[in-house]
């Protein structure tokens, strides 16, 4: 809450030195000052939206879409700060929507207690992982494993522990050194170590 305070409050000085700008008389000709005057009319308006934005509480009910909602739109939520709602819309720029309040949890700072504070304001539009990628299939049974050599990045993606950057890698990897004998050689691919490998064991079909 202290964060959100000072982040209206900086908005609002921002607003008061644009004021400061209007009433302070300049040497420009008459269709300069017009001109300054529009603009810094728009900043002020931009900034003052801005500003009540940001104070304005949540409604009974009102839920925000992590997926989707720009940082100052989060930062209306419950312990939720500047710094806070940018590493959210990073890591979901990075790794895609969370879809769920548990996903969230993989933002940094972010731990059981925020959580909580968060479940009665918060929606997720985004897609979460299908069924099938977290029970394994059954012995002899392809149904819902990935080809390794073939599969897209859209694939690839719903495989745990490989986010849009992983599945890019690999297709890259796949490109530039020739396709996979054996799941072993995954881990050729920057940041895919032993742990990762062991979630994608009868998840995949290699070659």
């Amino acid at each position: 809450m202290g964060e959100r305070r000072a982040a209206l409050l900086l908005l609002l000085l921002a607003a008061a030195g644009l004021l400061v700008r209007f009433a302070r008389p300049g040497p420009e000709a008459p269709g300069a000052v017009a001109y300054r005057w529009a603009e810094d009319r728009q900043s002020l308006d931009s900034v003052a939206a801005r500003a009540a934005r940001l104070a304005r509480p949540l409604k009974p009910g009102e839920k925000i879409d992590v997926d989707r909602a720009p940082a100052e739109e989060l930062m209306r939520l419950p312990r939720i700060g500047p710094a806070m709602a940018a590493r959210i819309v990073a890591d979901r720029e990075a790794k895609g929507p969370f879809g769920s309040l548990e996903a969230l949890g993989r933002v940094s700072g972010i731990g059981p207690a925020t959580l909580d504070a968060l479940r009665p304001h918060v929606s997720f539009s985004g897609r979460p992982e299908p069924p099938w990628v977290l029970s394994m299939p059954q012995s002899g049974d392809l149904a819902g494993k990935v080809r390794l050599n073939t599969a897209t990045e859209r694939e690839l993606v719903q495989l745990p522990g490989i986010g849009p950057a992983r599945a890019r890698a690999i297709v890259a990897d796949r490109e530039a050194n020739g396709p996979y004998k054996t799941l072993e050689d995954l881990s050729r691919v920057p940041g895919i170590g032993p742990g990762i490998l062991q979630g994608l064991r009868g998840r995949v079909i290699v070659p």
